[in-house]
């Protein structure tokens, strides 16, 4: 049995959460299915990182052909 707070939070047993191999902090994706039951899954959550316009032409640099290159470097910036 999970208790929900009044700020709609859940606690899920420990004992649960230690079959499923999560510890600690950590997202969970929450879906509502038809016959109205809540599914909750671990979710992977990976970093982004932005990079500078000078820098994605630097990748693009290194992965073109020489045609490709030439094509690129005709677009207006």
């Amino acid at each position: 049995m999970a208790k929900l707070s009044r700020k709609g939070q859940v606690s899920i047993p420990k004992r649960i959460l230690r079959a499923l191999g999560l510890e600690g902090e950590g997202y969970l994706l929450v879906e509502l299915l038809p016959e109205g039951a809540i599914l909750l899954r671990p979710a992977g959550v990976y970093p982004v990182e932005m990079y500078a316009e000078e820098r994605v032409w630097a990748f693009l640099e290194d992965a073109l052909t020489e045609e490709e290159r030439r094509r690129l470097e005709a677009l207006p910036r």
